[in-house]
């Protein structure tokens, strides 16, 4: 597959505005978010459901966040510490509120979020646009947003991922607009993550109502989920923006499913395509390697660009690939993608990533941190391992 790489750029910039007729009440509360600073680059953080999915409690939280602090990933923008589904009493108190388990999370949410800022970090929850969230253990928000949202909003929470489950049956347009109208009224800056599955093409219309929607199914920590679901986001690209990202769900990195290589390519792809970083291991046990990836500033630098545009894939033969984005700057951040069995060189010439053939460019490799050329002209070819990536940033040298 090959895209004008220029000329879709330039359609991103000049027509995206006219993408989404958005109403006034959700553009307020875009520009409200905007305006605290909130989903202004891609949200980094971490979140339970991938490894621990159910089996969660104020401990493991406490510890989370914790591991960020110590690890150093907070410092490097990973600053949201995000409860998955399964936190929540199995029904609402008497006056209709949604309650914290009293075994798991004994000191109440309000507590945690206490716990949480005073490092530092912000605190996400789980609901449903439906009656029950997907594990059925607890409650969802639907034909209760208003009374949710001000309960969030007490607790002092600073991200909702909203999930899809067991709902009425109704247009998934209004169940998610009555939550995003909810939490417009409560006047605090909650990152609204809009968890659809992308079942009905939400990046068309899930940017009138969050900052976030996921294009596809969830993940798991396979090489064959990770290209397919890479392949899924990817068509979205044009919609993605400040305040609005496409989100092909958390990383699978330091969960044990993929080789370095893999989890490379993964963490490599995620930051490309401007996808929010939610790490979904265990923090507090990761291992080096796992570390070494999440904590890669070069290529969280690429993710949290603030000229905020998807990196895409622009070509694609017998498994050998080229992903590239425009960033700050006039540079360009290049993805070399081996998806085959066997070593191979992949080459990208400067006119399929926007820039002039005769123009000399630094280059930059973000996983050996090091300078290839300070004068490189015309392309670049990288032999290129199995399942591996190499990744640059290719900054255009001013006559």
């Amino acid at each position: 597959m090959e895209l004008g790489f220029r000329v879709g750029f330039l359609f991103l910039v000049l027509v995206f505005p006219l993408c989404i007729n958005r109403s006034d009440a959700h553009q307020d509360y875009s520009q409200f978010l905007l305006a605290n600073g909130v989903a202004r680059t891609p949200p980094m953080g971490w979140n339970s459901w991938n490894h621990f999915q159910c089996h969660i409690d104020e401990g493991i939280v406490k510890g989370s966040a914790d591991a960020l602090v110590s690890t150093g990933l907070a410092a490097l923008g990973y600053n949201y510490v995000n409860i998955d589904d399964c936190w929540a009493e199995d029904q609402r108190d008497w006056e209709g509120n949604l309650r914290a388990n009293s075994t798991s999370f004994p000191s109440g949410i309000k507590a945690l979020a206490d716990y949480v800022h005073a490092r530092g970090l912000k605190l996400g929850i789980y609901s449903d646009a439906g009656y029950r969230t997907c594990s059925k253990r607890m409650p969802g928000s639907l034909g209760h947003e208003d009374q949710d949202a001000r309960t969030f909003a007490e607790w002092g929470v600073d991200y909702l991922k909203y999930d899809n489950c067991y709902h009425d049956g109704s247009k998934p347009q209004n169940r998610y607009a009555n939550m995003s109208k909810a939490l417009l009224n409560v006047n605090r800056p909650i990152l609204y993550s809009i968890c659809e599955w992308g079942e009905e093409n939400p990046a068309e219309w899930a940017g009138l109502y969050g900052n976030a929607w996921r294009t596809t199914g969830d993940i798991n920590g396979t090489w064959a989920s990770l290209i397919s679901i890479a392949d899924a986001n990817d068509i979205w690209g044009r919609y993605a923006g400040p305040g609005r990202w496409n989100d092909p769900d958390m990383l699978e990195v330091g969960n044990g499913g993929m080789n370095l290589e893999e989890n490379q390519s993964h963490f490599s792809i995620w930051a490309l395509m401007k996808a929010p970083l939610l790490i979904g291991c265990d923090i507090r046990s990761a291992s080096g390697e796992t570390l070494n990836i999440l904590g890669n500033k070069e290529v969280i630098d690429v993710n949290q660009d603030s000229l905020g545009v998807q990196g895409r894939k622009i070509r694609s033969k017998a498994d050998l690939e080229v992903w590239a984005g425009p960033l700050s700057g006039g540079r360009v951040v290049v993805v070399l993608w081996n998806r085959s069995q066997s070593n191979a060189p992949i080459s990208v010439g400067w006119r399929e990533i926007g820039l002039s053939p005769s123009n000399p460019v630094i280059v930059r490799d973000l996983w050996m941190h090091s300078t290839v050329s300070q004068n490189k002209r015309y392309q670049l070819t990288a032999n290129v391992a199995p399942h591996a990536c190499k990744m640059y940033v290719l900054t255009p040298i001013r006559g």
